[in-house]
């Protein structure tokens, strides 16, 4: 935000004249006195006059990568005129910006109100959040980037016989003078989880990466930081102990709780966002399974479909009937029977299905579903009071 004072000088100094030159969405009041000029300007904040909808994603990496993709798998596909620009749009969103952005400073630019919506992991979320009540998580589980931050040290040494948190905090070697030297990239959650533990002789060191070197290099004690299969920690000798997880993450999608009441049209987005990726998600793992069946009476079917335990479906199964043409009558022989499956129960609903007379069996992906309203669609106008 910049106002251009400029001068028109006279041959006299002390006889000058002004101008204030201001942009036109800066409202400002201006006094004089004798040479001083002093300028209060009343100044709209970039992110309170903006109209279109932000929506930060992480820039790059595998994050990067499946955030994409399950935008994708909701069909809202995100365009870049350029690859390296950092600004893209998604079609089916009108009114909407994407960012691309590191994931801590989508959380620092949400709290500042410069985007509106992000996609971080919870663990970004958390540390770089902490706490800010101007945050609000609007999707908790978006089933990827899984992994957990935690607490690794030496499977030598003083630790070899170190298996839990509740041991390493009765160890008797840390002191003021000599206390447990923790690497990590998540000081705020170390430190308050240290605290909650009980832990008070830790020293805190920074780093931005290879955080497994540092004890075998004698820089600390153990490490913080994010575990998915733990081979990286086991190849580096160092081990996980009971107790020590500090917390579990996956990708969330988070929001500016001003904005979502503020914004104009930033709940309307949400909303589709939100629908869309529950929709997907509540999909995944599911199958459609078609079937004919003979019988008297769609009762009848219904009874035998049902006396099968894998067979109910989400909420029962679908049964129409099936008309053919048998010497110029139409009659109905077989009805159709429509479940939804998920696949760890899809070869022992087919072989139920089976068993009851049911034929041409055809199965296929299921892509959405679509409940009446989405719950955390409910949850989230609950939290907002509307």
């Amino acid at each position: 935000m910049v106002a251009v004072l400029e001068l028109h000088a006279s041959p006299r100094l002390y006889g000058s004249s002004f101008s204030l030159v201001l942009p036109r969405r800066f409202r400002s009041s201006i006094s004089c006195c004798s040479n001083d000029v002093a300028v209060r300007p009343l100044v709209l904040t970039d992110a309170e006059q903006r109209s279109v909808v932000r929506l930060g994603l992480p820039s790059k990496g595998r994050m990067a990568e499946e955030t994409l993709d399950l935008l994708k798998a909701c069909q809202l596909t995100v365009k870049q005129v350029n690859p390296r620009q950092y600004v893209a749009f998604i079609p089916q969103l009108s009114n909407l910006e994407v960012w691309f952005q590191r994931p801590n400073d989508i959380v620092r630019k949400l709290q500042s109100g410069d985007l509106d919506l992000g996609i971080v992991g919870f663990d970004t979320y958390c540390e770089y959040g902490q706490g800010n009540e101007d945050l609000m998580i609007i999707h908790d589980e978006l089933g990827y980037g899984h992994c957990r931050l935690s607490l690794a040290i030496p499977r030598y040494g003083i630790f070899e016989n170190i298996n839990s948190l509740k041991e390493l905090t009765q160890m008797p070697h840390w002191t003021d003078e000599r206390p447990l030297r923790i690497v990590t990239g998540f000081t705020y959650l170390g430190r308050k989880f240290m605290e909650e533990k009980g832990l008070k002789h830790v020293r805190f060191l920074t780093a931005d990466g290879a955080l497994e070197a540092s004890p075998a290099m004698g820089i600390a004690d153990a490490i913080v930081d994010l575990v998915s299969s733990g081979t990286t920690l086991r190849e580096n000798n160092l081990k996980e102990i009971e107790g020590g997880v500090l917390l579990q993450s996956q990708g969330v999608l988070i929001a500016n709780k001003k904005s979502l009441i503020q914004r104009k049209g930033l709940l309307n987005i949400t909303h589709e966002i939100l629908e869309r990726l529950e929709a997907h998600l509540r999909a995944a793992g599911q199958f459609t399974v078609i079937a004919n069946m003979r019988g008297n009476n769609a009762q009848e079917v219904a009874d035998r479909v049902l006396s099968q335990p894998s067979l109910s479906g989400l909420q029962g199964p679908t049964i129409s009937p099936v008309y053919c043409k048998r010497n110029g009558k139409v009659t109905v022989d077989y009805y159709a029977i429509v479940i939804c499956v998920p696949q760890k129960a899809l070869y022992k609903s087919v072989q139920q299905l089976r068993s009851i007379s049911g034929s041409g069996v055809l199965v296929s992906n299921l892509t959405y579903i679509f409940e009446e309203e989405t719950p955390r669609w409910r949850k989230l106008l609950s939290e907002l009071g509307l």
